[in-house]
């Protein structure tokens, strides 16, 4: 067998992998919650539903334009406008199959051999691994629980070096649920502007998630001078309960979109013309539905955080934005040894997690709260009794 170098230098997501380990256990009659996939529990809205279908029965099954219809872009552009402050041209807007794909398009656009990239860790777990796939390197920005895994600009500017490219910004993030507001956006345009090769891509997947109640903030919008090396990132997938349909959305120089087209134009082409036509009416129509899940998720994020934080050897933050909790479990290594171990010790207690070092990080693990009260509740009941025995 032989596959190419680029190939070579990626690993498997750890995320996907774990989720496909429960649903094989699943298969096998094993009892299994997985809090381990960052995906909305809720229904996709009625109304999008319905855009689809009538999609369907009007014929919209043929090929779009490479980056998107022309309605998919402008409601794209009411979105960015509306939800993230940034009023920009269609002309300098794509649409993807989800937002990997527009993240993975403009890192593959601009990355060269020997290209720096900043990763905040932890990290979603793609960046790193599209960075090394484009012969980019990855400098890490170790960020911290008890900063609620934020880093300031001075810790941002002590990583900048003569090959740095781009910015990895991540807000709010996964697998943290770090938010990055706006008084810190400022600092950190302030720093930017002092390096004007680097780039910042802002990946804003998760703006409608906040519970902070202030005004999702983002860097293109607060630092306008800056515009032109920002590129956006956002999309219907969390927002609206959508992960299946796979569209995302990016806002960014006319350059580095086209540069993004030309290279969809040869992977994919077009986005799938019915999920087009479903994310239209996403961002077009009703978002009141938005206040509830906020609220339904914020309550859930507040009975998750006080269930770990009374378990002995763990301790994560209140997130401020998305559905996920980072966990410190670095009490419990010396059982342990790592925290894939530990894991595998919640997997065979019926609870699927994902380690922490899958995101860059140690000592800890990822949980989702996006899903059910009920099931929430007895998966934390089910990590306090595994944690309450020795490991295997």
């Amino acid at each position: 067998m032989h596959v190419s170098r680029s190939l070579s230098r990626i690993s498997p997501s750890q995320t996907t992998a774990m989720t496909d380990r429960a649903f094989a256990l699943r298969e096998q009659g094993v009892d299994i919650i997985s809090l381990s996939v960052g995906e909305p529990d809720f229904a996709t809205p009625a109304h999008v539903l319905d855009a689809a279908k009538a999609a369907l029965d009007t014929g919209q099954t043929k090929y779009t334009a490479v980056g998107g219809s022309a309605q998919a872009k402008k409601a794209a552009a009411l979105h960015f406008r509306r939800d993230l402050g940034i009023d920009v041209p269609t002309s300098q807007i794509t649409v993807s199959a989800g937002g990997k794909q527009a993240i993975f398009h403009a890192l593959l656009a601009t990355i060269s051999e020997g290209d720096e990239v900043i990763v905040p860790s932890p990290w979603w777990v793609s960046y790193p691994e599209i960075v090394r796939f484009a012969g980019g390197k990855v400098v890490p920005l170790t960020t911290h629980a008890k900063d609620n895994f934020r880093f300031t600009p001075a810790d941002l500017e002590a990583q900048i070096g003569p090959n740095t490219l781009w910015l990895l910004l991540n807000s709010p993030g996964n697998p943290t649920g770090a938010y990055y507001p706006a008084d810190l956006l400022l600092g950190i345009g302030e720093v930017l502007r002092r390096h004007p090769r680097v780039m910042v891509m802002s990946d804003d997947i998760y703006a409608p998630l906040g519970y902070t109640g202030e005004a999702h903030a983002t860097l293109a919008n607060l630092c306008p001078d800056l515009a032109d090396r920002v590129l956006t990132i956002s999309g219907v997938s969390k927002s609206h309960a959508m992960t299946g349909f796979r569209i995302g959305v990016a806002a960014g120089p006319e350059w580095l979109i086209a540069a993004m087209e030309k290279l969809q134009s040869h992977s994919s082409g077009n986005p799938c013309s019915i999920s087009q036509a479903a994310a239209v009416a996403a961002f077009e129509g009703p978002q009141d539905f938005l206040i509830g899940w906020r609220e339904r998720f914020r309550a859930r994020r507040d009975a998750v955080v006080a269930a770990i934080n009374a378990i002995p050897g763990l301790f994560t933050p209140t997130p401020d934005g998305a559905f996920y909790c980072m966990v410190d479990a670095a009490p419990l290594m010396a059982r342990f040894g790592d925290d894939t171990a530990l894991a595998l010790h919640l997997l065979d207690h019926g609870v699927a997690i994902v380690p922490a070092s899958a995101f860059g990080g140690r000592d800890g693990f990822r949980i989702s709260f996006a899903a059910d009260e009920a099931v929430l509740a007895e998966a934390l009941r089910r990590i306090a009794g595994a944690l309450a025995e020795p490991p295997a």
